[in-house]
């Protein structure tokens, strides 16, 4: 086991090194900026209704015509930047196993070595696990630095950046087991990536129709965006049970599947 977390670590420290680094400067720029940005919201509303619209897909609240500081920070949360570089790391490292291994014809090699297909995944989970946490930490970070330069007014409560880290990571937790489930039922990476990818667009788009269609919100239950709602954490001052538990049982279950099918499929780079 330490041999494999030992070749995790060789093989994607410095992409996680990049993402920590470019979601910290990331954060820190959109705290800063994001309350002056968004103070004059109202005009942009006025000029560009559509922009609106947008606005409450990403936040999972209706701004209003001003959107107050507690908003301003839950926008940078969910701000599509942000979650790009987050599943832009998960796609590339949950595709690993098995669908990048068959891919470039290293599935054989890895297979051979004297450890079961169980503890080769559980490293695999290891290292998205501990990898995912650093980068989260740096986005943390790097919010966190930024804040002390900003109002105290436009400030985000400790408690409240705590809460919604904790669905952030339940979120990532959701994506990276479908993304293992994809990759173990594939033979190719880019197809996996491609099918994540494409489901995630999905997610986005039907979170913007629920705000215009009927039919739209009574299945927004299937958008993964639905259980990822900071405006709503801020703006209640509650912790988002009931969401982070769903994300954490659709982890289980995506994680067991993949394991399932892992271990009974046919691996052949042949």
């Amino acid at each position: 086991m330490r041999g494999l977390l030992q070749k995790i670590r060789y093989e994607i420290q410095w992409s996680v090194v990049w993402f920590s680094l470019g979601l910290m400067l990331v954060m820190g720029l959109l705290t800063a900026l994001l309350p002056k940005v968004l103070g004059n919201i109202h005009e942009v509303f006025d000029r560009l209704p559509l922009i609106k619209p947008l606005i409450t897909a990403l936040l999972g609240v209706d701004p209003g015509d001003q959107i107050s500081s507690g908003l301003s920070q839950a926008f940078l949360w969910t701000h599509p930047t942000v979650l790009s570089l987050i599943w832009a790391h998960e796609l590339m490292y949950c595709s690993r196993i098995p669908a990048a291994e068959v891919d470039r014809g290293t599935a054989d090699f890895l297979l051979c070595l004297p450890v079961s297909r169980l503890k080769i995944f559980v490293a695999e989970t290891v290292g998205w696990m501990v990898s995912g946490m650093v980068i989260l930490s740096g986005g943390l970070i790097g919010h966190f630095i930024a804040s002390s330069f900003v109002h105290p007014e436009m400030r985000l409560a400790p408690i409240d950046a705590f809460r919604v880290l904790v669905n952030l990571a339940a979120l990532y937790l959701a994506v990276g087991g479908f993304a293992f489930l994809i990759s173990a039922c594939s033979d190719r990476r880019g197809r996996a990536i491609g099918i994540v990818f494409a489901l995630l667009l999905l997610s986005f788009l039907l979170n913007f129709l629920a705000q215009f269609q009927e039919w739209a919100k009574f299945i927004a239950w299937l958008s993964v965006m639905e259980y990822y709602r900071p405006a709503i954490i801020i703006r209640a001052g509650e912790f988002p049970a009931a969401d982070v538990v769903t994300l954490l049982i659709l982890t289980v279950v995506f994680w067991c599947s993949s394991l399932l099918i892992l271990q009974r499929r046919s691996i052949c780079t042949v």
